[in-house]
């Protein structure tokens, strides 16, 4: 029979044995299980047997099960034979390095650096992620020249130590200057190393060294861009691009490079003109635009292709500088007389000839400062000693040539051209500038004066001449009224007569007009008496019947009538005659139609004598006097 203490002690043993597996399969299988994103770092207490039992002198890691920390590492996953008491397993997280950041990588434990050398070369090891490889590779210890990516990574941190840092990014316009710190020493004579290509822009610094890269100063730089470069190996400084505006060239001068070849021949004894890639000065200068020039290995001399202008004026500077330390030239002339002049010298300087000036002089200042400022200057002074103050400013225009033959002959020996050259404001003593002015004020007044004399004794002839004219005018004038008076006279005459014989005409056609109105109305009546008479006949014999008593009374009476007034005008005729019978009769119809035959007024000029023209100026009065007998005349 079984003893019930016994039976329930076996629960607490299951339980035990679920919560404490993993120590309990560890201790009698040597079972370890290393999680998916973790990697197992393992430590070897003893070795009992075996040809390997210690590490040699100098290591740290074992490669071949000797006792110590163990270069192979133990990936995800379940593993027997890990005895708890001879080895130790420690878990690590996975190496991650983020985007936009390198892993530099420090290596504990390796072969020795060679001698004059700081960095490891790279080695077959998986990215470091294979220590076991590394080492056996001839792997070496100390910071290693190559680098990991971002990304996630097996390292055994007990032989590799990584530290995070970022990418180097050179901004646009810019250019990197590149300083290696590992690599063969810099040639003698040279102060930056030989060009050496296939690196990737020293993110392949391996391949670098092994390609025979100098350490410091390189002459190639890198440009705008990312790149994954290592600051154990390579040091980045960025500067600007170097600018070359419009109207200039940029004369290149390299102090790195093999010796080239001169190419200016056996006349140019003032400096070595290269080809491009050697040292010295570039044969072909670099046009206006951006380069990824490096201002350690090599220079850029600006030259002004364009018309130049130097001032020798001490108030006025151009924009370029250049003649900032020009002033006005003294001079002193043969009398003695000490005065300023400004002058301004244009010159241009060939494309073709930038690279001589600069070989010659090394910048466009000193061709200033050397040639241009002694040249001119010089010249001016020794001008001035030939000649006096008055004649230098009377000769300006001839000094302004002879100043431009010779400077423009001077300037052709330094490839330069002379464009043209100015004399400015000449400023002479005060002394003397006050002779001068007094003498030409007197000479002025002189020569006022003369004129003044000429110009009263002209006026005094064109007075007399005026006078004379004047008087012409008076007695043309006087001339022309007598001929207008004559002819207005004349005109007056002319018109009288033509107005007397318009009245006279105007008279005898209104004589005549009333005479035929007389005539044509006796005509008139005899006619419509006749037609009376004969209509009064046909209405009778028409109404013979019906009014025959009537009839023959009126025809009677008609008859009567007619004797009577065909005797009464048969008497009137004889007793007035004819001619006065038909005056009565035009009197009697005009007294009918209310017709003046004699008029309101009557004018008469001295002596009972008038003319057509008192009329009218008679009858103009009565209209005036009278003015609703003018309008109703009108």
């Amino acid at each position: 029979m079984t003893n019930p203490i016994l039976g329930y002690l076996w629960i607490p043993l299951v339980v035990i044995c679920i919560v404490l597996y993993k120590y309990i399969l560890r201790f009698l299988f040597g079972m370890v299980i290393v999680p998916e994103d973790r990697i197992g770092l393992v430590t070897k207490k003893f070795v009992l047997i075996g040809p390997h039992r210690e590490l040699p002198d100098g290591r740290i890691i074992a490669t071949q099960g000797e006792a110590g920390f163990q270069a192979k590492t133990l990936a995800p996953g379940l593993y027997f034979g890990m005895w708890v008491w001879q080895y130790e397993v420690n878990m690590e997280q996975f190496t991650i390095i983020p985007e936009g950041k390198i892993g530099l990588v420090l290596a504990k434990d390796g072969a020795e650096i060679p001698t004059g050398n700081i960095l490891g070369l790279r080695v077959d090891s998986d990215n470091y992620q294979d220590a076991e490889k590394f080492l056996n590779n001839g792997g070496q210890r100390g910071r290693q020249a190559n680098y990991i990516t971002s990304g996630s990574y097996r390292i055994n941190t007990l032989l590799f130590q990584v530290s995070i840092t970022d990418m180097v990014r050179i901004q646009e316009s810019r250019v990197g200057i590149v300083t290696t710190l590992d690599g063969l020493p810099i040639e003698p004579g040279q102060i930056a190393g030989t060009m050496v290509e296939g690196h990737n822009n020293f993110q392949d610094f391996d391949r670098f060294i092994k390609n025979g890269g100098n350490r410091g100063l390189q002459p190639q730089v890198i440009l705008a861009g990312s790149y994954n470069l290592n600051p154990w190996a390579v040091q980045i400084e960025e500067i600007w691009m170097t600018e070359i505006p419009i109207g200039y060239v940029g004369v290149v001068i390299s102090y790195v490079g093999q010796d080239g070849h001169d190419l200016t021949g056996e006349e140019f004894k003032h400096g070595n003109i290269v080809e491009k890639g050697y040292k010295g000065v570039w044969l072909e200068p670099l046009g206006p635009g951006k380069y990824p020039i490096n201002k350690y290995t090599m220079k850029v001399e600006l030259v002004p292709t364009t018309n130049l202008v130097l001032n020798w004026a001490s108030a006025r500077s151009e924009a370029h500088n250049l003649d900032k330390n020009l002033s006005t030239i003294t001079v002193r002339s043969k009398d003695g007389f000490p005065f300023n002049l400004d002058v301004a010298q244009i010159i241009h300087v060939p494309t073709t000839e930038a690279p001589k000036v600069i070989a010659r002089f090394g910048n466009m200042i000193n061709l200033v400062s050397q040639v241009l400022e002694p040249t001119i200057g010089n010249y001016f002074r020794n001008s001035a000693q030939d000649s006096d103050v008055i004649a230098f400013l009377s000769t300006r225009k001839e000094r302004q040539e002879s100043a431009k033959f010779h400077i423009k002959k001077v300037l052709d020996e330094y490839n330069v051209n002379a464009v043209d050259t100015l004399i400015g404001d000449i400023v002479p003593p005060e002394s003397l500038m006050k002779t001068l002015t007094d003498r030409k004020i007197a000479e002025e007044q002189k020569i006022t004066y003369d004129t003044q004399k000429k110009a009263q004794e002209t006026r005094q002839g064109m007075e007399k001449e005026t006078a004379i004219a004047d008087m012409q005018k008076d007695i043309v004038r006087a001339q022309q009224s007598v001929e207008i008076a004559e002819r207005t006279a004349h005109a007056t005459v002319k018109k009288s007569e033509g107005d007397a014989a318009s009245v006279k005409l105007a008279v005898s056609a209104e004589a005549e007009a009333t005479k035929m109105r007389a005539h044509a109305e006796a005509e008139a009546t005899k006619a419509r008496a006749q037609a009376d008479s004969e209509a009064i006949k046909l209405k009778a014999s028409a109404q013979a019947e019906q009014i025959a008593v009537t009839g023959n009374a009126e025809a009677e009476k008609i008859l009567a009538v007619g004797k009577s007034t065909a005797e009464a005008y048969e008497l009137a005729v004889k007793a007035l005659g004819g001619e006065n019978f038909t005056r009565y009769k035009i009197t009697e119809e005009l007294s009918k139609g209310h017709i003046k035959l004699i008029p309101d007024v009557l004018i008469g000029g001295a002596n009972g004598n008038g003319n057509a023209m008192d009329g009218l100026l008679g009858l103009k009065l009565m209209e005036m006097m009278d003015p609703k007998k003018g309008e109703a005349k009108a």
